[in-house]
């Protein structure tokens, strides 16, 4: 029951890497927010959430 958890945590840090691709920021910027995401998953989605760049669609 707990890999439901990660799959979910898995889908939810490639949507936030995708997002930090597609911002205005810096190539520095973009790594230093992907990093964070890829090192911590959890902690570091929650981070991008609350205070990282969102992505520009459309």
């Amino acid at each position: 029951m707990s890999y439901i958890l990660g799959i979910i945590i898995f889908a939810l840090d490639v949507w936030a890497i995708a997002s930090i691709i597609n911002t205005n920021e810096t190539t520095t910027t973009k790594l230093i927010w992907i990093a964070l995401v890829a090192i911590l998953p959890v902690v570091g989605l929650i981070i991008w959430w609350l205070a990282g760049p969102k992505a520009n669609y459309g």
